[in-house]
């Protein structure tokens, strides 16, 4: 029989999630807490809406937890009624959310001693990767746990990759989002740079695209900004800054210093301020232009 999952946050990756395990077979609740209007292709493909955290768990065999960070997971663990005091011995809780990996191993302590595995399983890639069933996910979990879970991550996953014991996937989780966001800050600095002092950004685009500064993130991001589509990823810049706080947070308890990730962290949060957070990473190069004062996308 297939397991019984549990899902708690249908949003922008959730909902793609969700409906890849569903269509795989398994039985699953979810919990809505605003967002109703992602919901009724669930329902029509046999998912069920829970009214509680405790009626969730209470059916489930492996809940999912796929939502902001660290504040969140806490939230939906340790408050009134919540995955602690609600899931039954023997359970499994895969967090996907990226969260701060001190706070992962303290409830996962937590949850091994009401007799419930706690594994981290943060996510890479996009919404549309997500609705395709496509994503990657990096498991913090034994060996065992990994084994148990991997065809239920397959659902909606291509690639499952067990980053370590348990922890290791929140921690390998902030190293690739820093990765990926300073390269997305260094190509939109770099547009700002070049559309000033009159490169033709298509030519950039040229040049970059045959040799080794070319990436998938410039990929992204370059061929849609420079038609003024500010959507090549579809990810917030307030998430991206709550990210690098998170990785640059680890580094300060390892301690290594790292001066880029303070400089990225401290773009992500000007462009914020600037009253870009709610829109996506491609955005920093509107944050570019309001700081500098022209226009490097014409549109």
């Amino acid at each position: 029989m297939k397991q019984r999952i549990g899902f708690i946050g249908v949003g922008l990756m959730g909902h793609g999630m969700a409906k890849n395990l569903v269509a795989k077979g398994h039985p699953l609740a979810f919990l809505v807490h605003r967002n109703r209007s992602n919901i009724q292709d669930l329902l029509d493909a046999g998912a069920k809406e829970a009214k509680s955290i405790r009626e969730l768990a209470e059916g489930a065999d492996v809940v999912f937890l796929c939502v902001t960070g660290t504040p969140q997971v806490e939230a939906n663990v340790y408050g009134e009624g919540g995955l602690l005091a609600s899931c039954r011995k023997g359970a499994t809780v895969v967090d996907c959310s990226t969260a701060e990996p001190d706070s992962t191993l303290r409830i996962r302590a937590d949850f091994a001693a009401k007799g419930v595995e706690f594994v981290d399983a943060p996510l890479a890639r996009t919404p549309r990767e997500a609705e395709a069933g496509k994503l990657n996910t990096m498991v913090g979990a034994t060996d065992e746990a990994f084994a148990r879970l991997k065809p239920v991550l397959e659902c909606f996953a291509e690639n499952v990759i067990h980053a370590g014991p348990p922890g290791a996937g929140h921690k390998i989780k902030l190293v690739n989002n820093f990765i990926a966001l300073g390269t997305a800050a260094v190509i939109c600095e770099a547009l700002a740079v070049a559309a000033k002092v009159g490169v033709d950004l298509q030519v950039l685009y040229k040049l970059i695209s045959a040799g080794g500064a070319n990436s998938n993130m410039f990929q992204m991001l370059v061929p849609k900004a420079l038609a003024g589509d500010f959507t090549g990823l579809l990810f917030a810049i307030d998430n991206g800054a709550k990210d690098l706080r998170y990785f640059t947070h680890m580094t300060e308890m390892a301690p290594v210093a790292t001066p880029l990730a303070d400089t990225v962290h401290a773009t992500l949060l000007t462009a914020s301020q600037l009253g870009f957070g709610a829109k996506f990473i491609p955005s920093l190069i509107e944050a570019q232009e309001k700081l500098n004062g022209f226009q490097i996308i014409k549109r």
